[in-house]
């Protein structure tokens, strides 16, 4: 039966060591012209004034456009909860010219554009072709986290679901520093003037969720106030049925450093 079992698990790892060897040998997947030129959830903000925009949607999915103005080759990966680089599961993929005209992933390919994904990262890269413009995608993100590498220098700009924020300390966290706030339209965004870190963390919550928190504060406090009133009640008692029954006797002895016949 050990043996068998063992034979199990060595069969297992030389299947994920066999899917992972395959991945390296055939560029890690292609992406498909399907999934580059789905429709995104929502309209890119080609328009916006920040190098980089980031629409962050409830679902846990996020859509972006990037300045790529002097930018030859973008490199979008992620990393695991393993601390390993994977690529950016990328979709509905656009390049819009300086003039306003857009392409689809496939257009893009086929004037001369690459999309590359291999087991660590997807390759973007700009032939000549291609001066300026931005890029737009859209990828999965993490329910109430968004946690992204620095793919273009310059202004950045996140905007929240509705009704999400990051303004208490204890459930909000935003890094780097040196960000501001707004509300506009019951969404919040949160933007720099430049970013010179590696990596952009937005951690946000629900405002329902500070309501559940006061609930459960109040009934934790309201529970070790009582908790503690009985405790002391408790302690009370024991103290008087002790003296009832004498056995509280130690204001009653004499002190041993007394001098005899005090």
């Amino acid at each position: 039966m050990n043996r068998r079992l063992a034979l199990g698990v060595l069969l297992v790892i030389a299947a994920v060591s066999g899917a992972g060897c395959l991945d390296y040998a055939t560029g890690g997947g292609e992406i498909t012209a399907e999934t580059l030129d789905q429709e995104p959830p929502v309209a890119y903000q080609w328009d916006a004034d920040a190098d980089v925009y980031i629409d962050v949607s409830s679902d846990a999915t996020f859509t972006a456009t990037y300045n790529v103005t002097g930018v030859e080759e973008l490199r979008l990966y992620r990393t695991s909860f393993r601390g390993l680089e994977e690529p950016t599961s990328i979709s509905a993929f656009r390049y819009q010219y300086p003039n306003g005209t857009v392409l689809s992933g496939s257009e893009f390919r086929a004037r001369g554009g690459e999309i590359e994904q291999t087991p660590d990262e997807v390759f973007v890269r700009f032939g000549e072709q291609f001066q300026g413009g931005r890029i737009g995608i859209h990828a999965n993100s993490i329910p109430k986290r968004l946690s992204l590498p620095v793919y273009v220098e310059g202004s950045h700009e996140i905007v929240l679901p509705p009704d999400r924020q990051v303004d208490f300390w204890l459930f909000g966290n935003v890094a780097p520093r040196g960000y501001e706030t707004e509300i506009e339209n019951g969404r919040q965004h949160i933007s720099w003037d430049d970013v010179s870190s590696d990596t952009i963390l937005v951690q946000f919550y629900l405002e329902r969720d500070l309501s559940v928190f006061a609930v459960v504060m109040t009934v934790a406090t309201a529970i070790g106030i009582g908790g503690a009133v009985y405790y002391k009640r408790r302690l009370d008692r024991l103290k008087r049925q002790r003296q009832e029954m004498g056995l509280d006797v130690e204001a009653d002895e004499p002190d041993d450093d007394s001098p005899p016949g005090s």
